[in-house]
């Protein structure tokens, strides 16, 4: 006697990953955190070059480090595809 296996069809989800349209998509929490979406679409963040060594930045450098900066266009896809529901 021969054992049948029965194997899944090819349309079947366990054969690779599920298209990104049914999958539950979930905030990615560390960009949630660093990030904040504009009401016009844009994404903003916060300046790097604060942390330390400030008493070597003058004044204006370290107000405009203060402020926060614009995503590039080139990332601001891939880090809204992290926010879906933002």
């Amino acid at each position: 006697m021969q054992n049948k296996v029965a194997l899944p069809d090819e349309t079947s989800t366990l054969l690779g990953p599920m298209p990104k349209s049914i999958a539950r998509r979930k905030t990615k929490k560390a960009v949630a955190k660093r990030f904040k979406l504009t009401a016009s679409g844009k994404l903003l963040r916060r300046k790097p070059g604060l942390r330390h060594l400030a008493s070597s930045k003058n004044a204006k450098r370290k107000r405009n480090l203060g402020k926060a900066g614009l995503v590039h266009e080139t990332m601001a896809a891939r880090i809204k595809e992290c926010m879906p529901f933002a």
